[in-house]
């Protein structure tokens, strides 16, 4: 699902990690940066009850301008409209490997400016580390 909704961004201008640390402790399944400088972040879930149980997710929207849903196409959607998975804040994407669609696009709500720059920073700063250790094996002992 990753690659399908990297392959939908990519086609937006919108370029993202996996698996992005965040300052506090949770782990973004994808974030990334749009043309105008704006955070992204997708949490994916593939089983209803991993999107139902999940209670950490309201912690991402600290650290994005845009906050979406990445479902597989055979999750039922009905509990998306829910107000406690704020709708009016958070898109939703359904994903399969290959492509995704957005359903309901994101609202932006921007972050503090000095936010936006360190989150901006340690995003481009963990890619840099990722594509050194692809042209370089080597030297993920060094880091």
């Amino acid at each position: 699902m990753a690659r399908g909704i990297g392959r939908l961004f990519a086609r937006n201008d919108i370029w993202c990690l996996p698996e992005m640390p965040l300052r506090n402790g949770r782990r973004a399944d994808l974030m990334g940066i749009d043309a105008k400088g704006h955070l992204v972040i997708v949490e994916i879930k593939v089983a209803r009850a991993d999107l139902l149980g999940d209670a950490k997710w309201p912690d991402y929207l600290d650290f994005c301008d845009r906050f979406y849903w990445g479902l597989a196409p055979h999750l039922d959607r009905a509990c998306m409209e829910d107000p406690a998975f704020l709708p009016e804040r958070c898109g939703l994407i359904v994903a399969d490997g290959y492509d995704a669609e957005i359903l309901r696009p994101a609202a932006t709500v921007p972050l503090a400016a000095a936010r936006r720059k360190a989150e901006t920073e340690r995003l481009a700063r963990a890619a840099l580390r990722r594509h050194h250790g692809f042209i370089d094996p080597g030297l993920a002992g060094l880091v």
